[in-house]
C-alpha cells in the first residue's frame, strides 16, 4: 500500500527525459528506450572497446595489459543513457541510483554470473564528495549489490590524491593525473573483486584502482560500468 501511495504522488518517469511513465515497470519512456545504444557485440575481450580487432584485442590492452581481468558495460555511452548519468552524476538526483543499479543488474545478468561477489566503488576524492553531497559511484554500487545479492562496504578503495576531471585531457594526461591516487585497503587481499563506476572512457582511471587493488592483495578485479565511451579513433 505504501509503494502504491509514493508511486501515485510520486509517479515513476523515464530516466533520461522525466516523462512520467505509464506503470511502475521499466526505466525509460518508449521513445527514450528505442534511442538506447547498446554495446556492439563486436568489442574488446579484455576492456570492450567497441570495434572488430585481430585476436579480438584492442590496441591499447594488446601494448599494455590492465590489471583488471575483464571490463564490460551493457550500453554505449551516447544517447538517453548519457543523460541518465548526467542527471544521475551532476544534477543533484541521488536518487536515480536506484533505478539506474536494477536496470545494470538486469543489463548484466550474463557478465555478473561469473563475476565476483565483492563489490568496490571507483570512490570520488573527499573534497568532490563534499562538493556534490554524494559519491555516484558508492551509490550506484550498492544499489548493484542490492539487486544481486553482493555485498559493497564503503572504504575498500580511496582516492587519497584530488585529480583533475578527466574530460578533455589526452590519453596520457589521463593517465599521469590518476597514477597513484588510490589506495586500498588490506581487507581485499585474497578476494576477488568487482570495481564498479559509471561510465568507463579510455580506462586510466580504472587501471589505477585495479592497480592499488591488486597491490593490496586483490587476487583478481574485474570492471562493470553502465556505459562505455568509444575511445579509439
Amino acid at each position: 500500500m505504501l509503494k502504491a501511495l509514493l508511486d501515485l504522488l510520486y509517479p515513476p518517469s523515464c530516466l533520461a527525459c522525466t516523462k512520467v511513465l505509464p506503470g511502475p515497470e521499466g526505466f525509460f519512456c518508449e521513445t527514450c528506450d528505442t534511442a538506447l545504444e547498446r554495446l556492439p557485440p563486436a568489442c574488446c575481450r579484455t576492456c570492450a572497446e567497441p570495434g572488430a580487432f585481430p585476436g579480438d584485442t584492442c590496441p591499447r590492452c594488446r601494448a599494455s595489459p590492465p590489471p583488471f581481468t575483464r571490463a564490460w558495460a551493457p550500453f554505449a555511452h551516447e544517447g538517453p543513457l548519457a543523460r541518465a548519468i548526467h542527471r544521475f552524476k551532476y544534477e543533484d538526483h541521488p536518487n536515480l541510483a536506484g533505478p539506474l543499479g536494477e536496470l545494470l543488474a538486469g543489463e548484466a545478468h550474463s557478465f555478473l554470473s561469473r563475476a565476483p561477489g565483492l563489490v568496490v566503488a571507483l570512490p570520488l576524492h573527499k573534497r568532490r564528495y563534499h562538493a556534490r553531497k554524494y559519491d555516484q559511484a558508492q551509490l550506484l554500487a550498492g544499489a548493484l549489490a542490492k539487486a544481486t545479492g553482493r555485498q559493497a562496504p564503503v572504504g575498500l578503495l580511496t582516492r587519497h590524491r584530488e585529480t583533475q576531471r578527466q574530460v578533455g585531457l589526452s590519453e596520457a594526461d589521463r593517465a599521469s593525473n590518476v597514477d597513484g591516487a588510490f589506495a586500498a585497503s588490506s581487507r581485499v587481499s585474497g578476494q576477488r573483486v568487482l570495481l564498479v563506476d559509471d561510465v568507463f572512457t579510455t580506462g586510466a582511471t580504472a587501471r589505477a584502482a585495479a592497480s592499488a587493488l591488486r597491490e593490496a592483495g586483490a587476487v583478481q578485479v574485474e570492471m562493470l560500468t553502465l556505459a562505455r565511451a568509444f575511445s579509439l579513433e
